[in-house]
C-alpha cells in the first residue's frame, strides 16, 4: 500500500510540470444599439487565481490585452473597445500602475453597418495572464460574430433588464476559446445569448476586491491620522491648542459646558475637512481619479505642486488665503452658539492653511489617485481626527495643558522636516511621468542620488549643521532631534550602495526597478554601458546578463552548438519580458552564491523570451502547429509553441535541464522561491549529466 502511494505520489509530481493552463475562455455575442449600430461584445471568462491585463498598459510593462478587426466594406468601427473598470495595482516589479480583470472582463467594439445583408466579422484577440506564480505568453484567439440584417426584431426583456437595449433574434454564433483551442457553437434557438448592458461582471467575486478595497481605505485613514498629527505639531497649529481650550473652559458657566463646547468644537473641525474630501469625491468622478496616476501631465504637475509646498515648508514664503476670508469668518464666530463655534473651527482651518494647505493637498491626490472615490473621504476624516481629539482632551482634562512642551522652535523643526519629506515624495511623481513616456532622465541612479542629497541635506539640518529661516538659534540638540537625525543619516547611508546596484528592498516601491538604470552594474562600475571586463572571452551568439555576469543565449541552436563544444549541460530558461516571477528568481534566487556558481560556470543558459516581439526573418516563416492554418509572426511565438509541444507546458518561468540532445536530465520546475529547493534541482541535474 506505502508503495502505491509513493507512485501515486509520483504521476501526480510529474503531471504537474506537464500542465497546460488554458485559464481564459472568450465568448463573442452581437448586441443591436440602433438599426444600424451593433455592440460586438466580448466576454472573457478567466479560471480563479488569473488576472488578464487590460488594454492600457503602460510602457515596459506587461503585454496588453489587444483586439483587431480586418478591413470590411460592410462596416466600419465607431471609437475603440471600450473595457470595465478592473483592478488598478501598484506593482513593485514593473513599479507603475497596471490594471487587470479578475474573473470576468466584458469588451464593447461599437461599429456601424454599411450593408443590408447579414455578414459575419472575423477579428483576433492578443492576450497575457498571470497567476501568483506563472505568466503565459501572449496568446492569440479569433472572434467571430454574426451580424444579421437590418431587420431588428426586439426581444421580451425581463423587468429588471434596462430596455433600451436591444436583443438581436436571428442566429447569433458564439465561439469559446480555450487557450489555443478554438471551439464553435452555432446556437439553434431563436435568441442564443442575452447580453445585460451595463456591467456585467460581478466587482466583488468571492469578496477578493472587497476586501483589497478595505485595506487600501484602511492605509489611507491610518497614514492621514498621522499627517494630522505631525500638521499639530507646527507653529500654525499647536500654539492655539491651549488659546482655544482657554477660550472654551473661561466662556462656559460650567466644566461640563466648556468640556460639551470643545468637543463641539472639534466636531466641527472633523465635519469641514470631510466635506473637503466629499467635494474632491464628487468633482471628480472615480474613473477620474484612477486615470490620474498615470497621466504624465498629472504627475508633473503635481512634482511642481509638492515643491512649491516643500520650498514653503523650508521657509523660503508662506501660503495663505486672503485674509478678507479670515475677518469675515471671525465675524460670524463672535455671534457665539452652535454656529458660532462651527466658524471658529472654520477660522482654524484658514489660519492654519499655510501649515496644512501643502499636507492636505498631498492626503487629497494621494488618495484620489488610488481610484478610490471614498478615499478622499477617509483622508480628510482621518486628519482632522489627529486634529480634532487633542482639543476635546485637553478641554475634559485642562491639567494636561500644563505636561505640553511650550512653543518654540522644535515647532519649526517640525515644519522643515516636512519640507524635506514632500521634496522627497515630489521626485517620486517625476520618476513616474519619466517611466510613462521612457524618456530615461530620472533613471535609478539619478533617482537615488537625488533621494541621497534630500536626506542627507536632511541630516545635515537635524544635526545643526545647516540654518534655515525662521529657524531659532541652536544651543543644544535635543535627544528626539539626534534620533531622528541618526535615523535619517542611517537611510541616507542605506540607499548609497544602490549605485552600485544594491537591490535596496526596503524602498522598492519608491525608484525606478533595477533595469531601468544607466548602468544594471552600478555607477562606476567597469561594466556599465556595455563592458566585459570581468568575462575573458564571450561566445559567438552570447552576451553577459546583467548584472550577475552570466553568460547567456537568445538562441536555441546557437546555445546548444557551444554547450556541446564545452561539453556542458543547457539549462533553458524559457521567461517572458514582462515575466513578473522571472524577475523575481532572476533578482532574489539566482544571485545566491551557490546557485549563482552552478549558472556561471557549470551550464550553458538559454534564455527563450516568449514575449518578444522581434517579427521572425523574412523566409524564415514558420507555420502554427498549435493553430492549423496560421503562421507564427514573432520570435516569441516560436519559443513559446515550442515549450508548449515539447514540454506540454505553457507558463513561465519553467526551467529544464537538458543534455546535448535535448533529453531531460531532471524534471523541469517552474516558479521556485526556496533558493535551497532550487539549489538542489540544479545539483541532481548537473550530477546526472556528469554521470553520463
Amino acid at each position: 500500500m506505502k508503495k502505491l502511494l509513493i507512485l501515486l505520489a509520483f504521476i501526480l509530481s510529474a503531471t504537474t510540470f506537464s500542465q497546460i493552463h488554458k485559464p481564459v475562455k472568450w465568448a463573442t455575442s452581437v448586441v443591436a444599439v440602433s438599426g444600424t449600430t451593433y455592440d460586438l461584445v466580448i466576454q472573457a471568462t478567466i479560471d480563479d487565481s488569473w488576472h488578464l491585463y487590460s488594454q492600457n498598459v503602460p510602457d515596459g510593462g506587461p503585454i496588453p490585452t489587444a483586439f483587431t478587426f480586418p478591413k470590411n466594406p460592410s462596416f466600419e468601427l465607431v471609437g475603440k473597445p471600450s473595457e470595465e473598470k478592473g483592478h488598478t495595482v501598484n506593482d513593485p516589479i514593473f513599479n507603475m500602475k497596471i490594471k487587470y480583470f479578475e474573473n470576468k472582463a466584458v469588451f464593447k467594439q461599437r461599429i456601424k453597418v454599411l450593408s443590408n445583408k447579414a455578414f459575419k466579422i472575423s477579428g483576433e484577440v492578443e492576450f497575457m495572464v498571470c497567476d501568483d506564480a506563472n505568466c503565459l505568453p501572449p496568446t492569440y484567439a479569433d472572434l467571430n460574430f454574426q451580424i444579421p440584417e437590418t431587420k431588428i426584431v426586439v426581444a421580451e426583456i425581463p423587468v429588471e433588464v434596462d430596455k433600451t437595449e436591444k436583443i438581436v433574434a436571428p442566429v447569433v454564433e458564439k465561439v469559446v476559446v480555450t487557450d489555443t483551442i478554438i471551439q464553435e457553437e452555432i446556437a439553434t434557438d431563436t435568441i442564443a445569448e442575452t447580453v445585460v448592458k451595463g456591467d456585467v461582471a460581478d466587482k466583488t467575486v468571492d469578496g477578493k476586491e472587497k476586501k483589497s478595497s478595505d485595506r487600501s481605505l484602511l492605509a489611507i485613514f491610518v497614514i492621514a491620522f498621522f499627517s494630522g498629527f505631525a500638521a499639530l505639531l507646527t507653529p500654525c497649529v499647536f500654539p492655539m491648542i491651549p488659546m482655544t481650550v482657554s477660550f472654551f473652559t473661561k466662556q462656559s458657566k460650567n466644566r461640563a459646558t466648556g468640556i460639551k463646547n470643545a468637543i463641539i468644537y472639534g466636531l466641527s473641525i472633523v465635519i469641514i475637512y470631510v466635506l473637503l474630501g466629499s467635494i474632491v469625491s464628487a468633482v471628480f468622478g472615480a474613473d477620474a481619479l484612477n486615470a490620474l496616476s498615470t497621466n504624465v501631465w498629472f504627475n508633473v504637475i503635481f512634482f511642481v505642486l509638492l515643491v512649491v509646498f516643500a520650498v514653503s515648508f523650508l521657509g523660503a514664503f508662506e501660503i495663505m488665503l486672503p485674509n478678507s476670508w479670515a475677518n469675515k469668518v471671525d465675524t460670524k464666530a463672535d455671534k457665539g452658539g452652535l454656529i458660532g463655534i462651527f466658524f471658529m473651527a472654520l477660522a482654524l482651518a484658514i489660519v492654519s492653511f499655510s501649515c496644512t494647505g501643502p499636507i492636505v493637498g498631498t492626503l487629497l491626490v494621494q488618495a484620489a489617485a488610488g481610484g478610490n472615490q471614498v478615499g478622499p473621504i477617509v483622508g480628510m476624516l482621518g486628519f482632522s481626527l489627529a486634529l480634532a481629539i487633542p482639543f476635546a482632551l485637553f478641554a475634559a482634562f485642562p491639567g494636561w495643558l500644563n505636561s505640553l512642551p511650550k512653543s518654540g522652535g522644535w515647532l519649526n523643526t517640525v515644519k522643515v522636516v516636512l519640507g524635506f519629506l514632500e521634496l522627497a515624495l515630489a521626485f517620486k511623481f517625476l520618476s513616474n511621468a519619466d517611466l510613462v513616456l521612457q524618456l530615461h532622465l530620472i533613471e535609478r541612479e539619478v533617482f537615488l542620488a537625488i533621494w541621497i542629497a534630500i536626506f542627507g541635506a536632511l541630516s545635515f539640518y537635524l544635526f545643526g549643521k545647516i540654518q534655515l529661516p525662521h529657524d531659532s538659534p541652536l544651543t543644544h540638540i535635543s535627544v528626539g532631534r539626534l534620533c531622528l537625525g541618526l535615523l535619517t543619516l542611517t537611510f541616507t547611508i542605506y540607499m548609497i550602495p544602490g549605485l552600485w546596484g544594491a537591490p535596496l528592498n526596503l524602498i522598492s516601491a519608491f525608484p525606478p526597478a533595477q533595469h531601468y538604470s544607466e548602468s544594471p552594474y552600478g555607477v562606476g562600475s567597469s561594466q556599465g554601458g556595455g563592458g566585459t571586463a570581468a568575462v575573458a572571452e564571450i561566445p559567438e551568439g552570447a552576451h553577459l546578463m546583467a548584472p550577475h555576469n552570466i553568460i547567456a543565449f537568445n538562441d536555441y541552436d546557437l546555445g546548444m552548438a557551444y554547450a556541446k563544444k564545452v561539453n556542458k549541460p543547457v539549462m533553458l530558461d524559457f521567461t517572458g519580458y514582462a515575466c513578473v516571477n522571472c524577475r523575481k528568481m532572476e533578482q532574489q534566487v539566482w544571485p545566491k552564491d551557490q546557485i549563482l556558481a552552478i549558472l556561471k560556470n557549470e551550464v550553458v543558459l538559454i534564455s527563450l523570451y516568449v514575449d518578444d516581439k522581434r517579427p521572425l526573418p523574412a523566409g524564415e516563416e514558420i507555420d502554427s502547429k498549435l493553430r492549423p492554418g496560421k503562421k507564427l509572426k514573432y520570435v516569441g511565438q516560436k519559443w513559446s509553441e515550442f515549450q508548449t509541444i515539447k514540454y506540454k507546458a505553457n507558463a513561465q518561468p519553467f526551467y529544464v535541464l537538458t543534455d546535448h540532445e535535448g533529453k531531460n536530465l531532471i524534471d523541469p520546475v517552474g516558479y521556485t522561491p526556496d533558493a535551497e529547493e532550487y539549489h538542489n534541482w540544479l545539483k541532481t541535474g548537473v550530477a546526472n549529466f556528469n554521470e553520463k
